[in-house]
């Protein structure tokens, strides 16, 4: 069993298994790190000389410094990548200019009825959304995709100044008019992996299909979810950035990418893909490159993580970021499980497998312990390859107690599995008739088999049905609160991510299991990884409506009118959905809007503690921080309302807001508050008047009650409306501890760099580990 399941780790590394540096013939102790230098130096046009030189300092030749050096940035922000010993870190963080350095650890990736259900229609041919170009950091793209294809497109914007490297027959189009790749630590899986922009592994075709694809008929997973797949805005243009590979994604390769797409031209990024565990905003990768994207008018949409239902684990949480979770939407795929004695239970799955009606005997896993090879029937119902006797379950329906890949099934000849979990928003794929039920039902089957003389079954191909309930968001979705400032809220807001039809590339894998050699060009997934591409469609949308607007208007515009979600369905509430589920035609006249300035992200993160020296590892210019004294996050010009409190701790804040006037020019707001009654929240001034467009008035909230002690969240909103808009702001309320694992000085991801093991979609993006256990 063991040594089974280290052959398929070997062969199709997870992208969270461990960092492992090819050192070339380097030291072992010489490892990959992140020289940041800040701002490009005024007039200097030659950076990586620059950087050469540096390393000949420390390295003491030019040969050893051409040799460690990876990767110079040197586009929209100044450093570079070089192997490095520690020793050599610790001189060459001392060297003038430099403002941080930090170890190149791996991050995870996060992986068309949903439109439909947002009621966002398919725009015209020939619409404005042709100017906006998309920047997708991801595991590339299969040019040749149908979703991808490029008729009726003219010339790229003239704004355009990115390339499309061709190596190993890649080909850009008037669509996807730009594509570049980056491996600096050698992540590329040799068994799988293409040099070059091409995506082998699926997750980035789907991504960007999902944001921008071109609608495509038919489109379907063997028949199931049959229908038209396309993407939010399809005729948006497509820059690609592979930094993902069956390796992992480094953080070299994403700050290399978010440098190459600021200085391309890109209007919007979106990154499916996230640090393991929270470092401070100085340390994170993620965090730097969106801060200077949005310094540049650049809106980074950011999947939320798949590490649910549990508290604080949400990656992504930058207030300068827009964090997605991930929700159903209303169509489910149910698959039956038809008894011999009549009674059918329901479960999920993607099933497209026909045993015509036929019945086969029906086995529990515990039953057919391989007990040759000293398996217990504890064992044997996990059924992993070997832990089954074939002489029991060949030709069977087999029972097991767990999720799994279905391996267990091939090895033992079975013709059919059922395994039980506590997840059902979540329809895998299999290479054999299967299926997913609750552990109730699986107890049912027990008693079924115990009691009767010849147990039989069969499971009945995949049926599409309607869910009433959605949008609820999804167990696996990263649940807040934010880990590094709990008084900003994160996530922002849900958006499509549960078993979602989109683009995939033919040479990644139709099923869970990584020996499924059937090749697909459309596949179902579900994570907040496709959430994620959603929300910047709708971003792409209101920046093609509103072409000024800066990062934080357009994240505003979508926070403060989405739509309410049912709290009843979501015990977490806020810091499961944020705002609401996103609403993208109302997006674009939202009224008011909440915006933001580099200088207010500034004066947050000095509040937040960080001296100049650190706040300098940020932004990369001359920033100051007036003062050194800690302060509260609560003035920064969010379009949401946070309180974390201590257990007992006063209830008492102050709130500053300036919203701007983009609806009528002529408009009086008035404000709306809900809130439990042991809360007295005011609003000061109570109305907003204003004479013009782009007028800007301020307001103060003040909150006070009673001492609260072990309470998860009390919500809360403050609406403003003219009659024809609702401007909703969220407040949460609620007892958190800070969070002491990500000091400024440290690096904390360096402590974590065996988290997964694993090697399809599911496995990488970390859902599929999670929901068998």
């Amino acid at each position: 069993m063991a040594k089974g399941r280290q052959l398929i780790s070997l062969l199709y590394p997870f992208f969270l298994a461990a960092l492992v540096l090819n050192c070339h013939g380097y030291e072992q102790q010489r490892k990959a790190h992140v020289v940041y230098m800040g701002d490009l130096p005024k007039g200097d046009a030659s950076v990586a000389s620059t950087h050469h030189n540096m390393l000949v300092e420390v390295l003491g030749s030019s040969s050893l410094a051409k040799e460690s050096l990876l990767h110079s940035y040197g586009r929209s922000f100044n450093g570079f990548v070089a192997r490095l010993s520690d020793e050599e870190v610790a001189r060459i963080a001392d060297m003038e200019g430099v403002v941080s350095v930090f170890p190149n650890t791996k991050v995870q990736l996060h992986t068309t009825r949903s439109w439909d259900f947002m009621s966002f229609p398919e725009p015209p041919m020939g619409s404005y959304e042709g100017d906006v170009i998309i920047g997708m950091l991801d595991t590339g793209i299969w040019p040749e995709s149908a979703s991808f294809r490029d008729e009726g497109f003219g010339p790229p914007p003239a704004k355009w100044k990115g390339i499309c490297q061709t190596e190993n027959n890649f080909t850009c189009n008037n669509k996807i008019i730009g594509a570049r790749f980056y491996d600096t630590d050698n992540l590329a899986d040799p068994l799988r992996d293409t040099k070059s922009p091409r995506d082998t592994l699926g997750h980035g075709s789907h991504t960007a299909s999902t944001a921008a694809g071109r609608a495509v008929e038919n489109a379907s997973y063997y028949g199931i979810a049959s229908g038209v797949a396309r993407g939010g805005v399809p005729n948006a243009r497509l820059a690609v950035y592979k930094v993902c590979w069956g390796g992992g994604c480094s953080p070299a390769d994403i700050l290399a990418a978010f440098d190459d797409a600021i200085a391309d031209g890109v209007d919007i990024l979106s990154i499916s893909l996230g640090s393991e565990m929270p470092a401070a905003y100085n340390k994170e990768p993620v965090a730097i490159g969106s801060f200077h994207a949005m310094k540049n008018g650049i809106l980074t949409s950011c999947s939320a993580g798949n590490k649910g239902p549990y508290r604080r684990q949400i990656s992504n949480y930058a207030p300068w970021a827009l964090t997605v979770a991930a929700s159903t939407i209303d169509r489910s795929f149910v698959t039956k499980v038809v008894l011999g004695n009549g009674q059918t239970i329901l479960g999920t799955s993607l099933n497209n497998f026909h045993l015509d009606g036929t019945s086969f005997p029906l086995v529990y896993s515990g039953d057919a312990a391989n007990i040759t090879s000293a398996m217990s029937p504890d064992i044997a119902g996990i059924c992993f390859p070997g832990t089954l006797s074939t002489l029991k379950t060949r030709g069977a329906v087999v029972l097991c107690n767990i999720l799994s890949d279905s391996s267990g099934a091939f090895s033992a000849e079975a013709v059919g599995l059922i395994m039980a979990s506590p997840f059902d928003e979540i329809a895998f794929a299999f290479p054999v008739p299967a299926v997913v039920i609750s552990y109730d039902d699986r107890l049912k089957l027990i008693d079924y088999i115990r009691t009767t003389e010849y147990p039989t079954a069969t499971i009945l191909s995949t049926e599409t049905t309607t869910d009433v309930m959605a949008p609820t968001v999804v167990s696996f979705s990263s649940r807040g609160p934010n880990p590094i400032s709990p008084d900003i809220l994160k996530p922002d807001v849900t958006a499509p991510g549960s078993n979602i039809l989109a683009a995939w590339s033919p040479r990644g894998l139709s099923s869970v299991w990584v020996f499924d050699d059937r090749q697909v060009d459309y596949y179902i997934i579900s994570g907040t990884s496709m959430s994620c591409p959603h929300v910047t469609g709708a971003a792409a949308y209101i920046k093609a409506t509103h072409p000024t607007w800066s990062a934080a208007a357009i994240k505003s515009a979508l926070m403060t009118t989405a739509t309410i979600m049912d709290p009843r369905k979501n015990e977490d509430a806020e810091f499961a959905y944020g705002s609401g589920h996103i609403n993208p035609l109302k997006a674009v006249d939202p009224g008011l809007v909440f915006d933001a300035s580099e200088a207010d992200y500034v004066d947050f993160l000095c509040k937040q503690g960080y001296n100049t020296t650190h706040l300098r590892m940020i932004t990369g210019d001359s920033s100051v921080c007036p003062s050194n004294e800690p302060g509260k996050a609560w003035d920064l010009n969010y379009p949401s309302f946070g309180l974390s409190l201590l257990d007992g701790e006063p209830v008492q804040a102050s709130y500053l807001r300036t919203v701007t006037n983009v609806g009528s020019p002529n408009s009086t707001y008035h404000s709306n508050i809900t809130m439990p009654p042991s809360f007295a929240v005011l609003v000061e001034p109570p109305v907003l008047t204003f004479s013009e467009v782009g007028e800007k008035k301020s307001f103060k909230v003040i909150i006070t009650g009673s001492p609260i002690v072990q309470v998860p969240v009390i919500s809360g909103a403050i609406e403003w409306t003219d009659g024809n808009h609702v401007v909703r702001t969220p407040i949460a309320v609620f007892n958190n501890k800070p969070y002491v694992f990500a000091p400024l000085d440290d690096y904390p991801g360096k402590k974590n760099s065996h988290p997964f093991q694993g090697s399809t979609i599911y496995h990488q993006n970390g859902i599929f580990d999670a929901v068998k256990f």
